[in-house]
């Protein structure tokens, strides 16, 4: 079959509106003729004789890698305690309690001890979260804000001292902590924080103060109910004597206990207060703290970055202020990188339940013929099988994220460092954004059973909805993703050297900023179109040119408005250009995991996805390909025509694709999705 057959005969020659109604009116009067078969229904016929074969277990083994065995684990223990499985209904108050003890389970019965491999083996410990999450998203959160925000704030600002004293009651959950950076006036602006931590050189110690309303610690996970310490975000104040009488050192972390280890009630000076029923994620106990005069250790300073002597002199190996505040914000990716791997994860669900789902459903066909499937259709082809190539890709840009951040946990490397905080920014924000907007979607490819809370998209779309707020702004990540693409524009003119994650835009910026090939310009065989050259050197050059073109503008608006000014009135330049080149990182890690893959069958599926992953973000951006004749209107229309083949194609081994995520029945826990009786399973749940 050709790429560019459709539907509909585009060949067949045109009927006049009078013919046609003449027609419509003869049916009324004559008999219909012998039924023939649909040549739609041929096209399906012909298509699932020839369809691609999928060795389900090598593309599974491919996807999962080393880390499955431990993920088994975690699904066996969940599956072994029904009393430890989240029922559909369960009140606020219940369920924080079914999460606190879902997380003991896991850690003192199922023996999964996750802390230490949040430095040693960060891979690993992000599989064992992608699982726990799988189980319940609040869970996922809970068991996040542990190990990765307490814990690992305890881990990646403290030193040895702090590590000596906490790491063992953190591991074994006897000391639940919270990260209390976030207040009521300040999220995304941390440099903002008002929190006080002033020193006291009389007694050897800091008094923390929230000095209004504004600087109340908020949304902060374990501190309504479990918490009893909290890593606390202020500005670090010690005493001159000078006229000024103090000296603000900018926002450091302190270990404040919050509640009495023995009766579990707030301690004095500490006002713990409960922010209450949210959209989704009720299993996570969020917050407000208010800190009247406590007074902690000076020990209690997280001081790897900064730290204060006995008679209360400041001392650290970083120079100034925003270099102390980069260094400790630095440390804390990981749960940008946790957010982004998790959000992958909960994707797999959504499209798993949706796909398995449109492949079960059968609505209406060609008369007096069998019902099809809904994924037969066009129109539920273009819902889904773009989703699930993305999910793919997702996959392979989040994996490459961890072992990036592993890497830089190890070696510490400065360009890493910073190419690790970008990409993480931007893989987070994207994903997260994408994940959201697809869950919606299923929803509505699942039509009326979708919205049945059983079937969990409401849940999953709930509970999701805050990864694009939580861990950074999804807006605020994208201009940090731009203002680092800029600066390595500008290094690039100044012969300076390119992170990593950028070097293409070293090795190509010329090329793309030159005029467009007119010849190439007008290629349309599929084999061109599906060359991973053309693909990627496509992605990278709108990339390009958005970055040229914002770079101009910013230097124009400058002038008159000032680098604030001119930075808002080109923001949404600046969103597009930081999506695009996320994207063009997606796609580059995608084709590199197509070549690398050994088994061919499975290279032949992620073959197929990639494309249809590529080719589609082309066709949805393509006005931007037409405005500056990158590609002609020929072009542009095989584009299209070949996108929709190719969903056409994928539809053909979706079961099979979504098999590979090798998510059991117990883990996607919907009705809709089960393999066989799913409708016998779903009636008994309503009571037949």
């Amino acid at each position: 079959m050709e790429p560019s057959q459709t539907i509909e005969d585009e060949s067949q020659p045109f009927i006049s509106t009078v013919t046609r109604r003449i027609q419509r009116l003869s049916l009324h009067l004559i008999p219909l003729p012998p039924l023939r078969r649909s040549p739609q229904l041929d096209m399906l016929t012909c298509a699932k004789a020839n369809k691609q074969e999928v060795d389900v277990a090598s593309l599974s083994s491919y996807m999962r890698g080393k880390h499955k065995e431990i993920q088994e684990k975690i699904f066996d223990f969940f599956n072994s305690r029904p009393d430890l499985q989240t029922p559909t209904e369960i009140s606020m108050k219940e369920h924080r309690e079914l999460c606190l003890r879902q997380l003991l389970g896991l850690v003192r019965e199922a023996k999964i001890k996750p802390f230490r491999y949040v430095v040693e083996d960060p891979a690993k410990y992000f599989a064992i979260s992608e699982a726990v999450g799988s189980i319940d998203i609040s869970l996922g959160i809970k068991f996040g804000v542990q190990y990765s925000l307490w814990g690992g704030s305890v881990l990646n600002l403290g030193t040895k001292k702090h590590r000596d004293k906490y790491f063992d009651g953190i591991d074994k959950l006897d000391y639940l902590g919270c990260f209390a950076m976030t207040e009521l006036h300040h999220g995304s602006n941390v440099q903002g924080l008002q929190t006080v931590a002033t020193f006291d050189p009389i007694t050897d110690e800091f008094i923390i103060d929230t000095p209004n309303d504004g600087a109340i610690k908020w949304w902060i996970g374990n501190a309504a109910v479990h918490g009893k310490f909290a890593t606390v975000f202020a500005r670090l104040v010690l005493p001159t004597h000078d006229s000024k009488g103090v000296s603000d050192m900018g926002v450091h972390a302190f270990i404040v206990p919050i509640r009495d280890l023995k009766t579990h009630q707030p301690l004095p000076g500490i006002e713990i207060n409960d922010c209450g029923h949210k959209i989704g994620l009720n299993g996570v106990d969020n917050g407000a703290l208010r800190f009247r005069s406590v007074r902690i250790p000076r020990d209690n300073l997280l001081n790897r970055f900064g730290d204060v002597t006995r008679d209360g002199k400041y001392t650290s190996s970083l120079p100034t202020i925003n270099k102390r505040f980069a260094a400790t914000l630095g440390e804390l990716v990981g749960g940008r990188v946790g957010l982004a791997h998790s959000s992958v994860g909960i994707l797999k669900i959504a499209v798993t339940i949706a796909v398995r789902y449109s492949l079960l459903r059968q609505q209406f066909g060609p008369p007096k013929q069998p019902e099809v499937s809904i994924l037969d259709y066009q129109s539920q082809q273009h819902k889904l099988m773009p989703m699930l190539a993305s999910t793919y890709a997702f996959h392979f840009a989040a994996q490459y994220l961890v072992e990036k951040y592993s890497e830089m946990k190890k070696t510490h490397d400065e360009q890493l460092v910073g190419d690790v905080h970008a990409l993480s920014a931007g893989l987070k924000s994207y994903v997260t954004s994408f994940t959201a907007k697809s869950l919606s979607t299923c929803r509505e490819a699942c039509g009326g059973h979708g919205y049945a809370a059983v079937n969990r998209f409401g849940t999953l779309r709930n509970d999701h909805d805050i990864f694009q707020t939580f861990e950074g702004d999804n807006t605020v990540l994208l201009q940090q993703v731009a203002a680092d693409l800029l600066k390595q524009y500008k290094d690039k003119f100044q012969g300076g050297a390119l992170s990593v994650t950028w070097n293409y835009l070293r090795e190509s910026m010329n090329t793309y900023l030159s005029q467009p090939n007119p010849v190439t310009a007008r290629w349309e065989s599929e084999d061109h179109l599906r060359d991973p050259k053309f693909q990627l050197d496509a992605f990278r050059y709108r990339t390009s040119r958005l970055l040229q073109s914002v770079a101009a503008r910013l230097q124009k608006h400058t002038k008159t408005l000032g680098s604030f000014g001119a930075w808002n009135r080109c923001l949404n330049h600046l969103l597009t250009l930081a999506e695009s080149h996320i994207e063009s990182v997606i796609l580059a890690k995608f084709i590199e995991a197509v070549q690398n893959c050994p088994d061919a069958s499975s290279q032949a599926a992620l073959k197929l996805l990639c494309d249809l992953y590529a080719l589609d973000r082309i066709w949805k951006d393509i006005g931007t390909y037409r405005n500056v004749d990158y590609v002609a209107p020929n072009k542009a229309k095989a584009i299209n025509k070949l996108t929709q083949y190719l969903s056409f194609q994928v539809r053909n081994i979706a079961g099979e694709v979504i098999d590979a995520f090798d998510l059991p029945p117990y883990i996607l826990r919907a009705p809709i999705a089960m393999q066989s009786e799913a409708y016998s399973q779903y009636t008994q749940l309503v009571g037949f």
